[in-house]
């Protein structure tokens, strides 16, 4: 089954493997993405800030190459003082603060939205040492969330984020199966001492930079 990965800030310093660049004409829009083996896509198309990624777009460019199963890195801030920056997130659920997007914009269909239990699975035996189960909500950015939010949002789930949500539910309605793999970067506003800023979680990109390209290498070897 085709392996498409999805990347943002979690990437920007990984080696990727020898792909071919192609443009993917959608509905929605063009797409570049990487393809060969697996498919890779980074989904801020040209440094585009979160709240203006073309969502429709990205993942409509994946179904269009046959892409089955979709692993996304995504950068994410811990809600919960025992989930610690620098650990790694497999959530089973989701829930949005914002608008997703949805490729059903002309009639009416719903889908249920649901995280692959079998994707889940796979990336819970090849990462022992990640948290598999947790719920990710995502806000729309670009800020970052206001002490208030998070004390909110820590009553409903565990970590946050401005991409997961949006990408999980079109894959439910490409009929691809999606799971993800949070990178926690930080405490949540309020819950930690650092000032939170795209700068910081570049820096820890770039600090976890080695264990990426391993996880990487190995969803590649085991799934691809």
């Amino acid at each position: 089954m085709s392996l498409g990965i999805i990347g943002g800030t979690s990437l920007m310093f990984a080696s990727l493997p020898p792909l071919a660049r192609q443009i993917v004409r959608t509905p929605f829009g063009s797409v570049e993405v990487m393809t060969g083996d697996v498919t890779i896509l980074l989904r801020h198309q040209g440094n585009t800030p979160p709240h203006r990624i073309n969502f429709c777009a990205n993942m409509a460019a994946l179904a269009i190459l046959g892409v089955e199963n979709i692993v996304a890195f995504g950068s994410s801030g811990s809600l919960k003082e025992e989930i610690k920056p620098g650990s790694i997130l497999i959530p089973d659920d989701y829930m949005s603060m914002s608008d997703i997007p949805s490729i059903h914009n002309h009639a009416i269909s719903h889908v249920m939205p649901v995280i692959s239990k079998h994707l889940i699975s796979e990336l819970g035996s090849m990462f022992p040492d990640a948290q598999v189960g947790g719920t990710y909500v995502q806000t729309r950015g670009p800020r970052i969330e206001t002490i208030a939010e998070v004390k909110t949002l820590a009553k409903f789930a565990d970590i946050v984020g401005m991409t997961v949500a949006s990408e999980a539910t079109l894959a439910c309605e490409l009929e691809m199966e999606f799971a993800a793999l949070c990178m926690v970067d930080n405490y949540a506003n309020g819950l930690g001492t650092e000032v939170l800023s795209f700068g910081h979680i570049v820096e820890t990109a770039r600090v976890f930079r080695e264990r990426t390209d391993g996880m990487v290498r190995t969803i590649i070897e085991k799934m691809g």
